[in-house]
């Protein structure tokens, strides 16, 4: 069955290559789309679903290293580089800001198939942990401000009494407000109001 959700995007300037590589997709059923240049891939590329980036390190306008660190700050899909002339330090390079493997030809088809599986099954996990964020910040929004005020102080540890006396607001106040804090935030226990606060906490 064809994955139609997810799309491998090539980045590379030989076209020989660019055929080879939408051929072998395509024979796995895995939907391909092309570019010649990392102008033209972010002109026209747009992965609003699951997909990987498979890129070329030599490039006509700039090369695939400073592609991969021009997007470093954009939820961009993981790459896959290929190169026929690989070198330590550009594959170091790559590696260290995230790469999902660096392929020197003459790489094997096996080889790039699993390297791309490894890439889609990543933006899989990555596109549901961003938008498991987004459903939070959602519900963190309808605090009001002094609900926000007591989520952490909760969230960390401290009894109500603890809580309530650091707030100066009394016991029974800071009940209500933790009672409403677990209903808007759709919390099925304590524990899980934990682990939703230490997700707002570290995005």
């Amino acid at each position: 069955m064809t994955q139609q959700s997810e799309t491998i995007f090539v980045v590379d300037d030989d076209f020989r290559v660019r055929e080879a590589l939408v051929d072998l997709f395509a024979s796995k059923n895995l939907h391909c789309v092309a570019f010649a240049s990392a102008a033209e891939y972010l002109r026209l590329a747009n992965p609003n679903s699951s997909s990987c980036l498979v890129l070329d390190v030599s490039l006509p306008d700039i090369n695939g290293l400073e592609l991969q660190s021009s997007m470093a700050r954009t939820d961009h899909p993981p790459i896959v580089f290929i190169t026929g002339r690989g070198d330590v330090p550009s594959s170091v390079r790559a590696m260290k800001a995230g790469a999902i493997d660096f392929l020197t030809k003459p790489w094997s088809d096996e080889e790039l198939l699993q390297a791309v599986r490894q890439a889609l099954e990543r933006d899989r996990l990555q596109r549901r942990v961003r938008a498991e964020l987004m459903e939070l910040e959602g519900k963190f929004a309808t605090l009001t401000p002094r609900e926000r005020e007591v989520l952490p102080l909760v969230a960390g540890g401290l009894q109500n009494k603890q809580a309530a006396a650091q707030l100066g607001i009394s016991e029974v106040t800071l009940q209500i407000h933790r009672s409403k804090i677990m209903q808007k935030m759709k919390a099925a226990s304590l524990a899980d109001l934990v682990r939703m606060a230490a997700k707002l906490e570290a995005k």
